[in-house]
């Protein structure tokens, strides 16, 4: 996924994981949309995002060409964020963004629902 920018690859990867989330949810009987947008929140926010990913860093569950795609977006030249986060926190929020998509376009489905199952299980 070398040809393809970071931050498409966190573009599509921000879908995948928030299809995983809201499954998650839906399975876990919330039906209701504002208590589904706030429990979605706690997984899909960059602050939570960034919480996740450096768990599984600090755990040492991802591969290290799964790290060198985090590090490759979360090094990415960028000055934008969103107001309510810092842009550290954004730019490791989009770190786990971009290994998703990339995973998702390698067709690792597998260890998508595994990465996916630490984060929403853990």
């Amino acid at each position: 996924m070398n040809n393809i920018g970071s931050l498409a690859l966190a573009y599509l990867g921000d879908s995948i994981y928030e299809v995983y989330v809201r499954k998650y949810l839906i399975n876990k009987k919330i039906l209701k949309v504002n208590d589904l947008q706030k429990e979605a929140t706690k997984y899909v926010s960059a602050r939570g995002q960034a919480s996740y990913l450096q768990k599984m860093l600090d755990n040492n569950f991802l591969t290290e060409d799964e790290i060198n795609i985090v590090i490759r977006a979360r090094n990415h030249k960028s000055h934008a964020h969103p107001k309510n986060t810092d842009i550290i926190t954004y730019k490791h929020a989009t770190g786990l963004e971009a290994l998703i998509g990339s995973l998702y376009l390698d067709n690792k489905i597998d260890r998508i629902a595994e990465i996916m199952n630490y984060i929403l299980e853990g």
